[in-house]
């Protein structure tokens, strides 16, 4: 893995970059999409709490979007990672990921991770593991959602990764 040519802007989503959001998750064919217009929300109402990397004009390369859970206000819930095709493989996944983690333990107190992966999901898995041993925090794994608890037909299980305690 080569590093980010150039060092991306990390910074918060806009509403503006709502729709670019929205076609990276759609041409990723392995996120589950949702509407466009969840995307304008996101980027609205959990601003703080995700993020967008930005190439040398200002134009969307990658986001995470994520939410401090209500009932866990120091726990980051991870919902999305993307990086626009052309941008894959440089280590720009974990850039971001990097950077939101260390604004929202600034900002908001965050001391625990967690995102849902689907087994198989190699990509998620590396980058969520290797996020752990970098920042030597623990990490642990549980089925959050079985299989059978999805309304829609099959859907493959979500796992749980928990992290934590983050360094502050």
């Amino acid at each position: 893995m080569t590093a980010v040519q150039a060092d991306p802007q990390i910074d918060r989503p806009t509403v503006a970059d709502g729709a670019a959001l929205w076609r990276m998750a759609k041409d990723s064919k392995v996120l589950d999409l949702n509407s466009s217009y969840s995307y304008l929300l996101w980027c609205r109402d959990f601003a703080a709490t995700s993020a967008v990397a930005r190439d040398e004009h200002g134009e969307p390369m990658g986001f995470i979007t994520g939410y401090v859970r209500p009932d866990s206000p120091h726990t980051l819930l991870v919902w999305q990672v993307a990086v626009d095709e052309a941008h894959r493989g440089r280590g720009l996944a974990a850039t971001m990921l990097d950077g939101l983690v260390a604004r929202t333990v600034a900002e908001h107190g965050v001391t625990t991770v967690e995102t849902t992966i689907t087994p198989g999901n190699a990509a998620s898995e590396r980058l969520f593991t290797s996020f752990a041993e970098r920042h030597g925090a623990r990490l642990e794994r549980e089925v959050l959602f079985d299989t059978a608890v999805f309304p829609d037909g099959p859907h493959d299980p979500e796992v749980l990764y928990r992290i934590g305690p983050l360094p502050h």
